[in-house]
């Protein structure tokens, strides 16, 4: 397998993890399977841990010197190499669907209707911190239900 080769397989399986982690939080987000696999962070975890195996190729790599996180010029050298570009996508992924997870825990403890969180879902799914920040307007009309004494 060519140097390439590798990282464009990983970036495709890492795609097909999340696209699962995704598809149990909007379809299934109830079910036994979706609590263990993307709810206690199963599958957020996976990804983290793929993450950490990218990165830490990059910088045991021969490129692992080039680029940085000091300015957009270094984040772009370090984007160059395809493990480094991996690891940042990875990272998305982790951080994302982390967040979507939280949000579908949080809002079945609010009793906010599955309907209502969709569209911040997706949008998590699509664009990150939107989704997050939908979430957390939606999340103002559904305290958290007061426990009885």
């Amino acid at each position: 397998m060519s140097d390439a080769a590798l990282p464009a397989l990983l970036f495709r399986l890492a795609n097909v993890a999340a696209l699962v982690g995704w598809g149990l939080l909007l379809v299934a987000p109830r079910w036994r399977v979706t609590r263990h696999v993307v709810g206690n962070g199963a599958l957020p975890l996976v990804l983290a841990a793929a993450y950490a195996a990218c990165i830490g190729y990059h910088y045991l790599s021969a490129h692992g010197g080039e680029g940085g996180f000091g300015s957009l010029a270094e984040v772009a050298a370090l984007f160059q190499d395809p493990w480094a570009l991996l690891a940042g996508w990875v990272h998305y992924l982790c951080f994302d669907l982390a967040v979507g997870a939280w949000a579908l825990r949080d809002a079945q403890g609010r009793s906010l209707p599955h309907l209502l969180l969709v569209p911040a879902l997706v949008l998590t799914f699509l664009l990150g911190p939107v989704g997050l920040l939908l979430y957390a307007g939606l999340r103002r009309f559904y305290p958290i239900p007061a426990l009885a004494t």
